[in-house]
């Protein structure tokens, strides 16, 4: 699959384009964070998180990211053809959600969890709350795979059960949980305009390829 893959010129390309735009997100994201995090104000109330205690759940929000991350490893490695798609689209959502991060500074909960981990602080600075990206992440990948059934589900109840940790431990406002499938299914949609051909990539393979089929 490898060989096919990346001996077309036109993949090659496509793919070095994805690689390109999510290093750039990332450092978007970076930068989106720290200014929110410099400058956010005070924390609101909240319908869920003024009603309910704090949950020690940071190990689940944490490790729970990192095996979700290996997972979509695995699949995109294990079918090439997935590659520019995810990867342009992950770095859309990165951009756009950087963006909305960038507008309004709302300071955390102040019950909310303290996180010791170095993996969360390289992408989590405290002020970049909405929208959630534990939530539309994997709501995001639900839509990217929704005509595989098993993957679509898993990885639905994973951005029900993400945003239902993140409440737990008050690391994010109700509403950055529930706008995160209202923004994400948006931000899906214009990945399939932008990226069509990559789509069309990701779901048949290239043009006169048996490993399409």
């Amino acid at each position: 699959k490898y060989k096919d893959y990346f001996s077309n010129r036109e993949f090659i390309i496509s793919t070095a384009i994805a690689v390109f735009f999510l290093a750039i997100s990332l450092v978007i994201n970076f930068y989106a964070g720290i200014y929110a995090t410099i400058n956010q104000s005070n924390h609101v109330t909240d319908i869920i998180l003024s009603n309910i205690r704090v949950y020690d759940v940071g190990h689940v929000f944490t490790y729970g990211a990192v095996l979700f991350w290996l997972f979509i490893i695995f699949l995109f490695l294990k079918e090439p053809r997935r590659i520019p798609f995810i990867l342009k689209s992950i770095a859309l959502f990165v951009v756009i959600r950087a963006i909305f991060v960038s507008l309004t500074h709302l300071g955390p909960f102040p019950t909310q969890l303290p996180l010791e981990s170095d993996i969360i602080s390289k992408f989590s600075f405290g002020g970049d709350l909405f929208f959630s990206g534990h939530t539309g992440l994997p709501y995001l990948m639900s839509l990217i795979f929704w005509e595989n059934k098993p993957l679509r589900i898993l990885f639905f109840l994973s951005a029900v059960t993400f945003g239902a940790i993140v409440l737990m431990a008050h690391l994010h406002y109700s509403i950055d949980v529930l706008s995160a499938f209202f923004i994400t299914y948006s931000i899906f949609h214009i990945a399939k305009k932008m990226f069509g051909k990559d789509r069309e990539i990701f779901n048949a393979g290239l043009p006169n390829s048996e490993n399409g089929k």
